[in-house]
């Protein structure tokens, strides 16, 4: 018991000294240094984080809802990240980056744990307006609002950080930072059809579904909703 509790001071601590000092963590990984101990670290709290806020946007819906998007949110990001990392990694290893493929990983987890420390910060706001003012469309939308300002926060982080990794070899930089750019909105486009795939997370009024046909698309979805609220529908 008291090496668990020792176990998850460590890991909470990892995050702590990313939101702290994130030049000096940033710099870490640069070197190298104890990247296994960062990465399960990260990953840990990370799902911690969304699985919480996953349970409390499927509780809108049942106690089965809540559990399956406690389970796929975390997933959600995970898997967006494994399919975007074999991108980044070689496009900016032949363009004469000479990170390794851990400490690109380990960047990115830094991206996701900042999302996922965000959305958890949000949880309150989520569990207030679902209690005082629920309607599927509205709450859908606001999530989608909080997704994507989350999103943008840690994409924005993730920039930064890739910056202060650049090798100080110069050559090629301009094209890495343009590849790395292109590579964020991949990253964002992966993610929403990927989060499509996982739906539902909120659940809509019906039975409980683990998921959900693949009619339409996500975009569509969202424009939708919006004609709803705005009563165009």
């Amino acid at each position: 018991m008291i090496q668990r509790k020792f176990q998850a001071t460590q890991y909470f601590g990892v995050l702590m000294q990313l939101l702290r000092d994130r030049s000096s963590f940033m710099e870490e990984i640069r070197q190298g240094v104890r990247l296994p101990s960062k990465i399960i670290s990260l990953l840990v709290c990370s799902s911690i984080f969304f699985a919480f806020y996953g349970a409390i946007i499927g509780s809108s819906h049942s106690v089965l809802q809540a559990l399956s998007s406690a389970f796929k949110l975390p997933c959600l990001y995970l898997m967006t990240l494994i399919l975007c990392l074999p991108t980044l990694y070689f496009f900016s290893i032949i363009f004469g980056s000479s990170r390794s493929i851990g400490q690109y990983f380990a960047i990115l987890m830094t991206c996701v744990a900042v999302i996922s420390v965000l959305l958890f910060s949000l949880a309150p706001v989520t569990l207030f307006f679902m209690i005082t003012a629920y309607n599927y469309q509205f709450f859908k939308l606001l999530n989608v609002f909080m997704f994507a300002v989350t999103g943008f926060i840690g994409i924005t982080f993730l920039y930064q950080g890739m910056q202060s990794m650049s090798e100080p070899d110069k050559e090629g930089q301009d094209t890495r930072t343009n590849i790395l750019k292109f590579w964020l909105v991949l990253y964002a486009l992966v993610g929403c059809q990927l989060g499509w795939t996982l739906r539902p997370f909120f659940g809509s009024a019906g039975e409980f579904e683990v998921f959900r046909g693949m009619q339409g698309n996500f975009y569509l979805d969202i424009v939708k909703a919006i004609g709803e609220i705005l009563g165009f529908n």
